[in-house]
């Protein structure tokens, strides 16, 4: 038969498992903002390329704009 816990082992199992919890949040957290920051450096990259391309093209903005719609 097995032993019974007793009500303290199994709160102290739950601060364990609570406090591991948290930290692993602050963990996703960090690197949540670290996605957004790479994915936001990534965006400015590409806009950056697209103008530059735009400008070099020789068109119009509305041809780019034709050329680009669905």
């Amino acid at each position: 038969m097995a032993r019974k816990r007793s009500a303290e082992s199994i709160d102290t199992e739950i601060a364990k498992v609570e406090s591991e919890m948290s930290r692993l949040q602050e963990r996703y957290d960090s690197l949540a903002e670290k996605l957004k920051s790479l994915q936001d450096q990534k965006r400015k990259l590409e806009t950056d390329m697209l103008m530059e391309a735009y400008l070099n093209s020789g068109k119009s903005f509305d041809e780019v704009i034709t050329f680009l719609k669905p």
